[in-house]
């Protein structure tokens, strides 16, 4: 007979876990597969090599939500330590504090330039751009057509690897909206005088700009581990290295077959009244038999894979930034993470540095084919020529690749994503999305969580209260500070009981 469960959930990322430890402590029996054999907690995971930890991407604990936050503490109640939010930019040899500082950047960029940045500014305010399409014309209708060459289009033609008249304007909706030139260098003005009275009751704080962020001590990976070791105690199940390979619905009880596979080629087969599902659309759409019609446009969804290059400097700590993001379009590195910034348990000796060299490629192509060896061997090379250590000052290294990182927000994404949304919420109610790869949308951590927070609020509910698709759709509440549950929750439509799922 094959093991049962009330719920099936796919991934044990952040937002499978979430689902699973929120199911277990209500007593529903839930069992959970995820493909790495050896780290929960997904992106979120925390790597590491001879005792040296780092972070795939940086996860800062940081949310508008107050549920999410209380949900952090709750699964990891004594590790957290607050840490400062310091990042830059590095561009033509120079280095930009982000948030912006007003008069360093007008220092940096010179009078000159920075007056033609202002004139660019003001002219894309008096002739806006209808209804920008792309990434290029959203982000050069907020802060003018130089700004955007400057500090948006080298670094982020880097993340995509694709022209920023490609990428949906919907990236930089979700992402930046709520920044806007006046108000980073209000900001940045504010930060450079001496402070007076108090914070203005009711003032919004943009997410961007926040200026410190909780963190567990030894990096992400111990709240996940310590999510799963919750899910199993409550009396979940929790198979690692097991892939997902095929879904079939009986109609008529109501119930999914899954069957899946383990690294060794072992099949495991599982019912269950409710799949939740964190895995890359294309491959969930995949795994569904008879093959939906939506299936060539789960294939049309791309994927931004990427790898992080750690190099261990034989230095003090090298600059006190959390990342620097590298606009220089000299290199091919994107961004640079300093470990001991994060916590400084992550990097057990105090004489040297560890830093985290993020390289954004798709998988199959050269940087992500090049040998240990190479990439290494470009990323001291880099680092020397960006000038924050000598080649001969890194000791040792190691490559740490992730696929699909990212889920690509090409021109045509959205209507991909309709479609296949569409057809599976109307044959299959009781198969539900969540996650970042799982829904296609780039949300961060905390949106993560949320949308299998309101799932399960769904599934425990017996109907579809919550539109968990709004999550992170409204960009003011991802960039906004604030917190309280129903803030959190006010840009979540509720769905008429006539579209519950039952």
């Amino acid at each position: 007979m094959m093991p049962h469960s009330d719920v099936f959930v796919i991934g044990a990322g952040p937002a499978g876990l979430t689902a699973a430890y929120l199911l277990t402590k209500e007593g529903i029996p839930t069992t959970v597969i995820e493909a790495d054999p050896t780290h929960v907690g997904g992106i979120s995971r925390t790597a590491s090599y001879k005792n040296f930890l780092f972070d795939i991407g940086g996860h800062r604990f940081f949310s508008k939500s107050k549920e999410v936050v209380d949900l952090w503490k709750e699964i990891l109640p004594d590790d957290f330590i607050e840490r400062p939010r310091l990042s830059r930019i590095y561009y033509n040899g120079v280095y930009f504090s982000y948030p912006l500082k007003a008069f360093e950047a007008l220092n940096n960029l010179g009078y000159v330039e920075s007056a033609l940045c202002v004139l660019s500014y003001l002219q894309s305010q008096a002739f806006p751009k209808d209804d920008p399409q792309s990434f290029h014309d959203w982000v050069a209708n907020q802060f003018g057509e130089r700004l955007f060459s400057i500090f948006f289009k080298t670094y982020t033609e880097k993340v995509w690897g694709m022209s920023c008249d490609e990428i949906s304007a919907d990236w930089a909706a979700q992402r930046i909206k709520g920044l806007d030139l006046w108000s980073a260098m209000s900001n940045a003005l504010r930060n450079s005088l001496p402070k007076v009275g108090q914070k203005k009751a009711g003032a919004k704080q943009i997410k961007t700009l926040i200026e410190s962020f909780q963190y567990p001590r030894k990096g992400p990976g111990m709240m996940w581990d310590a999510a799963a070791t919750k899910v199993k105690a409550a009396g979940g199940t929790i198979h690692m290295g097991t892939k997902l390979d095929s879904l079939r619905y009986n109609e008529r009880d109501k119930m999914w077959t899954i069957t899946a596979s383990t690294t060794d080629g072992e099949l495991k087969y599982f019912t269950a009244k409710h799949v939740i599902s964190s895995a890359p659309i294309r491959e969930l759409v995949h795994s569904i038999g008879p093959a939906p019609a939506c299936t060539a446009a789960a294939d049309s969804l791309r994927y931004r894979d990427f790898l992080t290059v750690a190099l261990i400097v034989e230095k003090p700590d090298l600059f006190p930034d959390n990342w620097i993001y590298v606009h220089e379009p000299a290199v091919k590195v994107g961004r640079i993470q300093n470990f001991r910034s994060w916590s400084p348990e992550m990097v057990p000796d105090e004489k040297l540095a560890c830093l985290g060299l993020e390289y954004f490629c798709f998988e199959g192509d050269g940087l992500w084919g090049s040998s240990d060896q190479d990439l290494i061997a470009l990323a001291k090379k880099e680092l020397a020529q960006i000038g924050l250590a000598r080649e001969d000052e890194v000791k040792d290294g190691c490559v740490v690749r992730q696929k699909k990182a990212y889920p690509v927000y090409d021109d045509a994404y959205k209507a991909h994503v309709e479609a296949i949304r569409s057809e599976l919420a109307e044959k299959y109610p009781s198969l539900h999305l969540v996650g970042r790869n799982g829904m296609h949308k780039y949300n961060n951590q905390d949106h993560a969580m949320m949308t299998a927070m309101l799932t399960v609020k769904n599934i425990i509910a017996g109907e579809a209260l919550y539109d968990v698709w709004n999550v992170n759709e409204d960009a003011e509440y991802h960039e906004a500070g604030g917190s309280g549950v129903q803030e959190a929750l006010s840009s979540v439509r509720m769905v008429p009981r006539r579209l519950a799922a039952g």
